[in-house]
């Protein structure tokens, strides 16, 4: 559930409107002339949204290893292939 902050009152109430928004849901918007700009949300959610990245990320490269989705070369291969892939 997203709580709405408006940046005058966050202006105005500081810490104390990202507190109050956060206990009442998981995240809060601060919206800036009516148009959503901002998102927080608490350190513990970060933590394991960013864990979860980190897992896909991981998932990820064992797929393009298994796959042999890799490259074995040199620094310089790398970058003529990447210039050239531009």
């Amino acid at each position: 559930m997203h709580s709405f902050i408006t940046a005058n009152e966050l202006k105005i109430k500081g810490i104390a409107a990202i507190e109050k928004a956060i206990q009442e849901g998981n995240e809060a918007i601060i919206t800036v002339h009516g148009k959503q700009k901002f998102i927080i949300i608490s350190l513990e959610d970060y933590n394991q949204l960013h864990e979860k990245e980190l897992t896909a990320a991981v998932i990820e490269a064992k797929d393009d290893l298994e796959n042999g989705r890799f490259y074995i070369e040199s620094v310089q291969e790398h970058m003529n292939r990447l210039i050239s892939d531009v």
